[in-house]
C-alpha cells in the first residue's frame, strides 16, 4: 500500500489540532436562524473547511477539489504528493444532541473504492457546542475509515448496506489498524446482516399476502 502522508505517522493528529483551532478562530459565522438549525450548523462548518482545508493541511496537496454532488461520495477531495488519493467525508456533531447515527459510505462503493491502495476514504467528524450564535469545537476527529472501531460502527439497510456511525457520542479510533483486517471484518459483518434482511423480507411478504387476501375478498 502506498504510504500516506497523513495516516502512516501521526501527522493526522496535528491535522486534527489544526482544524479544531482554525474553526475556534473564526469571527461569529452563524446568524441567530442558523444557529437554531442543526443542519444549518453543519453546512456552515463544512462549507468553511471546504473553502479553507487546502490551507489548513499545508503543501501535501494537489488537484484539490470540494464542489460534489450532494449524493457524492466526497465533500472534500485531493491527492497527497505521494499519489495517495483522499476521499473527505465531513460530519459534524453537536454535542448537546442525544443521538445522532450519520451514514458514512455504501459497503458496496466503500469495497470497490478499496481496491486501489492508493484510495483513503477519511471521516472527518467535528463536535462542537453552540451558545447563542457562538461555536466552540471541542473534538475533531480526521481518520480514514479502517481506524475506525466497528465497536462504534453499524451497518443500515440502505442499498446494498449503509456503514454509519453508531452513536457519534462515542467514536472509538485504533490508530495505524489494519485496512485488510478492517474489511474482513465488514465481510464477516455482512455475512450476518444480509440474512437478517431476508428474514425481515419474508416477514414483509408474508404480511402483505395478508392484505392482498383482504382486499381480494373486499366487496367494490
Amino acid at each position: 500500500m502506498n504510504k500516506s502522508l497523513f495516516f502512516s505517522t501521526g501527522e493526522y493528529k496535528k491535522i486534527e489540532e489544526k482544524i479544531k483551532d482554525f474553526l475556534n478562530l473564526q469571527s461569529d459565522f452563524l446568524s441567530d436562524r442558523t444557529a437554531s438549525s442543526t443542519r444549518a450548523v453543519g453546512d456552515a462548518i463544512q462549507d468553511l473547511l471546504a473553502e479553507n482545508f487546502k490551507s489548513i493541511i499545508g503543501n501535501k496537496t494537489k488537484n484539490y477539489s470540494s464542489i460534489f454532488a450532494r449524493r457524492a461520495m466526497a465533500d472534500i477531495a485531493f491527492f497527497d504528493t505521494n499519489g495517495c488519493y483522499y476521499v473527505i467525508d465531513v460530519k459534524t456533531h453537536r454535542l448537546d444532541t442525544v443521538f445522532n447515527m450519520p451514514n458514512l459510505t455504501s459497503v458496496e462503493r466503500l469495497a470497490r473504492f478499496h481496491e486501489d491502495d492508493k484510495n483513503y476514504f477519511v471521516v472527518l467528524m467535528v463536535a462542537y457546542n453552540i451558545k447563542d450564535v457562538h461555536i466552540k469545537v471541542e473534538k475533531v476527529h480526521f481518520v480514514p475509515i479502517e481506524f475506525l472501531s466497528w465497536d462504534c460502527l453499524t451497518i443500515g439497510a440502505l442499498g446494498w448496506g449503509q456503514i454509519q456511525i453508531a452513536n457519534s457520542n462515542k467514536i472509538d479510533v485504533i490508530p495505524q489498524n489494519s485496512r485488510k483486517k478492517w474489511m474482513i471484518k465488514l465481510c464477516n459483518n455482512l455475512f450476518e446482516f444480509y440474512p437478517n434482511e431476508i428474514g425481515k423480507i419474508k416477514e414483509r411478504i408474508d404480511y402483505f399476502k395478508k392484505v392482498k387476501k383482504y382486499w381480494l375478498n373486499k366487496k367494490e
